[in-house]
């Protein structure tokens, strides 16, 4: 009787051990996962909203934009990528596509496809905006964007963050990631481009 009643004592004894084990995990799991990925998550909340999206690869552009009389980066030229708008792409070697003279806004907005909110988008062009014509849109404005580079942006509502007149490039590159080579990405800036 006695030596049962030890046995069951002892096995009470490993199951509440093994629960708050389990217990404890998680816990650490959570507080890993928790303020640590969050401020990692908010640092790089653009580079995660693109990396989760299928781009389009094709090369339409909108109407009415005009092309750059003397770029920088001429098109057919190789350049190196310093922009971090999705993963593999700071460092990347890419080709210069086309180049075109405009305003590039950067945007928030919520795919009409339903998810999160992507915030700070770069780059929308003001051909890309509806309504836009040729007048700068300060920040806060909200616009409805005509753009298509993803899934749920073209009608989805969105606000300006900022805008920089420059001289806009489509570019072919291989992610620094080993993944399949990106066609026609819409768009970087000049500023973010280097000669290779």
């Amino acid at each position: 009787m006695t030596h049962d009643r030890k046995k069951d004592q002892n096995e009470k004894k490993l199951f509440t051990l093994g629960v708050a084990t389990i217990i404890g995990l998680s816990g650490c799991g959570n507080n890993s996962n928790g303020s640590d990925s969050d401020s990692k998550k908010e640092a790089n909340q653009s580079e995660m909203d693109h990396s989760q999206m299928d781009h389009t690869s094709s090369d339409k552009v909108p109407e009415g934009l005009q092309e750059a009389k003397d770029p920088k980066y001429k098109v057919g030229s190789k350049v190196i990528i310093k922009a971090d708008h999705m993963k593999g792409m700071d460092g990347a070697e890419a080709t210069i596509v086309g180049a075109y003279d405009t305003t590039a806004y950067v945007v928030d907005y919520t795919p009409t496809t339903g998810g999160e909110k992507v915030t700070s988008h770069k780059w929308v062009i003001k051909e890309e905006i509806k309504d836009a014509d040729d007048k700068k849109l300060k920040s806060g404005t909200e616009v409805t964007l005509e753009a298509d580079h993803m899934k749920g942006m073209k009608g989805a509502k969105a606000t300006i963050d900022s805008s920089e007149k420059t001289t806009v490039y489509m570019v072919d590159y291989t992610p620094t990631t080993g993944e399949e080579k990106v066609k026609n990405h819409k768009w970087v800036t000049e500023s973010e481009l280097s000669a290779k």
